[in-house]
């Protein structure tokens, strides 16, 4: 058992989970800086957002694009208020995981080893994928496993990594250019087209989707459903908009007739509910033309060894904002069982906290007592420099 406190940084593209093994969950913080049109002058940083009075017309300024991490001034500054007494007081003489994309780019990899060993003079780093944190996690869950299948619901992407014995499976990785903000973005654009202009309104709509959407198990049942009026209509629900005096985040109650008159400003939600979910089955729908999530699982199955195929659909876990739609995992269930063969057993698991599974995952590494070899110390930094960093680290 190793003693040390470690720190955790699940560097997300839309937000940055950290925090250290003393806690029992970490912070969520957006990883991006906003300014306001009620307040140009101040931008606000990470979850200074919450100082804000009126959230509307949100402008981001992102440090990541298409998954990457490409804004580093953003980053550098973001990552600046999150070490800082004002968030969390990081100590980097304690050791330091930090999470980055599938695949990344050799020069932001260096990038990061840089400036964690020579700007905030770290002392112990390890640089890993959320993927490998949520295998971890899964693999040393109650009853011990030799193979995991994670699909990991991001902002930007949707991958499919596939782990045997702990080690993760290149060639069976596979990507979905479907993510949480391509999501928003779609949400944005249909009820602005049907009802109110929204196009400004990013941060209020990823409520919306997140407070109001759900995964259909029927979809054409549903758009009949969708179809008929209220209360014949189950699916059919106003979402109330913040005013930002008396009602900070929207809510859904149930439809008001257009006759009666309401305080507040409503959006009325209809098969929008479940047709942006239902982008992560069928991406076509919108011109992207790759497949969708289940037929990608059985697409990263044929690339891996078939001895492994059946503990592999046998432990499939899933992760990420994503994830937490009501409907995820049973839907994922049925589709998969579908497509798998028949005398093989499928099981899908949406753990509670799938945003901040890799963190947690990341808790139970530190314990591991191969921990400290794991990662690379100043010393060897000083050794071997960024290029050792990056022929040490399984990205």
């Amino acid at each position: 058992m190793v003693n040390n406190i470690v720190t955790i940084l699940d560097n997300g593209a839309y937000a940055a989970k950290i925090g250290s093994t003393t806690l029992k969950e970490p912070k969520i913080i957006p990883n991006c800086i906003m300014k306001a049109k009620s307040e140009r002058r101040r931008p606000f940083i990470g979850d200074q957002i919450d100082d804000c009075r009126d959230i509307s017309g949100l402008f981001y300024i992102l440090c990541f694009q298409k998954g990457y991490l490409v804004n580093w001034d953003v980053q550098k500054t973001v990552w600046d208020y999150i070490f800082g007494q004002d968030c969390c007081a990081i100590d980097f003489t304690n050791p330091f995981i930090i999470t980055e994309p599938q695949f990344n780019f050799s020069s932001i990899q260096e990038a990061i080893t840089e400036i964690f060993f020579e700007e905030y003079e770290c002392e112990s780093l390890l640089r890993t994928t959320a993927a490998d944190l949520c295998s971890y996690n899964f693999e040393n869950s109650t009853d011990k496993k030799l193979c995991s299948l994670v699909i990991d619901m991001g902002f930007s992407f949707t991958h499919i990594i596939p782990f045997i014995k702990g080690k993760k499976v290149k060639e069976g990785i596979r990507r979905i250019d479907i993510g949480g903000k391509l999501l928003t973005n779609h949400l944005k654009e249909i009820i602005s087209y049907r009802q109110l202009n929204v196009m400004d309104e990013s941060y209020v709509i990823n409520q919306v989707k997140e407070d109001a959407c759900f995964v259909s198990q029927d979809f054409n049942s549903d758009m009949r459903v969708a179809r008929k009026k209220f209360p014949e209509n189950t699916i059919v629900q106003d979402y109330v908009l913040p005013d930002f005096t008396s009602i900070r985040r929207g809510f859904l109650c149930d439809p008001v007739p257009s006759r009666e008159n309401r305080d507040q400003q409503t959006l009325r939600l209809t098969n929008e509910r479940f047709a942006i979910p239902e982008l992560l089955f069928y991406p076509s729908d919108i011109g992207i033309y790759q497949c969708g999530v289940p037929e990608a699982v059985m697409e990263s199955l044929k690339a891996c060894p078939a001895e492994a195929t059946p503990h592999l659909l046998a432990n499939i876990v899933v992760v990420g904002g994503c994830a937490l739609f009501d409907g995820m995992e049973s839907r994922l269930q049925s589709e998969i069982r579908a497509l798998a063969p028949a005398d093989m057993a499928v099981n899908v698991t949406v753990p509670k906290n799938a945003q901040t599974y890799a963190w947690e995952g990341g808790v139970k590494l530190s314990q591991n007592t191969e921990f400290l070899g794991m990662c690379m110390s100043r010393e060897e930094y000083d050794e071997e420099g960024v290029r050792g960093a990056y022929d040490r680290f399984d990205i």
